[in-house]
């Protein structure tokens, strides 16, 4: 509210100093309530103190002339009165856009003069996107005039932005001063030598042909494929004992069928144990849950997370996954609501 009333005097002062004047841009209200999706469901919609600030500001609609309360028009209900739907702004969020759920929050104001004789039409771009708010404009009957100086109000006559840019000829310096030659060459000079020792350095560095070994040249890629003689081969006649081999005389039968009987149970307690690791990295590693589905559409939900400051901070929560839009049109978000249980 400062800043509006803010731009409200500045408006007005230069209307009184013989200026015409255009308000373009986002005011973040809407208007009217054909300017807003849910007007109906809002208490107090004309109550609201941006909507007075732009009743006090804004002309009646239409582009008539008569009575009339503030100095500029809003150019847009000027050319479409009874226009509905036509919105600029739609939640991110909620993927408003989709079904034109949003409101008009952005304008094109000129003062009652020149929207009458100048304008011809104002227009709004929702196709364009890129941002939660769309393009507007206007087109004017006007011709160009050259200034030959920078208007008063330009942004470089400001106190914070006058003098403090510099051209880039004022960071050179001209050698005409024999200190400034002398301190260059001396500079010129060191800078050379640097560069030779440097260069001297990495040659030094460098291993010479005598000390890299006495091969020279590439090796074929043949050779690491051929057998080494440090590697003794393994011999053809080697024979593997017998399975009959490895039990002695003095190791009797059922011995033998123990040693078996508590291996199969090792190995039986090893494969459990196992599973039981298998199952519990899978329950770690599994991934999400299954979305539920939403009542209205029976389809799957998206979860979001309360970022309103209260004792639900932080909480998940489940909703419809479709777009917001008006409550009577089917294809639009349902009600449904579900708090995720804490994992």
């Amino acid at each position: 509210m400062h800043f509006y009333s803010l731009l409200k005097i500045r408006a007005e002062a230069l209307l009184a100093a013989g200026s015409h004047v255009i308000i373009l841009g986002d005011l973040n209200t809407a208007h009217r309530p054909i300017d807003h999706w849910d007007a109906v469901n809002l208490e107090c919609f004309e109550e609201d103190p941006g909507r007075k600030w732009m009743d006090g500001l804004l002309s009646s609609l239409g582009c008539q002339t008569g009575s009339h309360v503030g100095p500029f028009i809003d150019s847009y209900r000027c050319f479409q009165p009874k226009q509905e739907g036509a919105f600029t702004c739609w939640s991110a969020v909620s993927g408003a856009r989709h079904l034109n759920y949003g409101s008009r929050l952005d304008y094109v104001l000129g003062d009652r003069t020149l929207v009458i004789d100048t304008f011809q039409d104002s227009f709004l771009l929702p196709e364009v996107m890129g941002s939660d708010h769309c393009p507007v404009g206007a087109v004017l009957s006007v011709s160009s005039v050259p200034a030959k100086e920078c208007p008063p109000l330009c942004t470089r006559f400001l106190p914070e932005f006058a003098g403090t840019q510099l051209k880039i000829r004022r960071f050179l310096v001209r050698l005409k001063d024999p200190v400034f030659r002398d301190s260059a060459l001396k500079l010129n000079n060191k800078t050379q030598v640097q560069m030779h020792q440097n260069k001297a350095r990495v040659r030094s560095t460098r291993p010479r042909p005598s000390q890299a070994g006495s091969s020279r040249g590439q090796k074929n890629l043949t050779s690491y494929f051929q057998p080494s003689s440090s590697h003794p081969q393994a011999s053809p006649n080697l024979e593997l004992p017998s399975v009959g081999a490895l039990v002695t005389p003095k190791t009797s039968e059922k011995e033998v069928m123990a040693k078996v009987v508590e291996g199969q149970a090792s190995a039986s307690e090893a494969k459990d144990e196992k599973e039981i690791r298998t199952s519990f990295w899978k329950s770690v590693l599994g991934g999400p849950l299954s979305m539920p589905l939403c009542r209205g559409h029976r389809e799957p939900c998206v979860r979001r997370t309360v970022k309103k400051p209260g004792p639900n901070l932080g909480r998940h929560f489940y909703i419809c996954a479709r777009p917001q839009g008006p409550p009577t049109d089917p294809s639009s978000r349902c009600n449904f609501f579900l708090w995720s249980r804490p994992s």
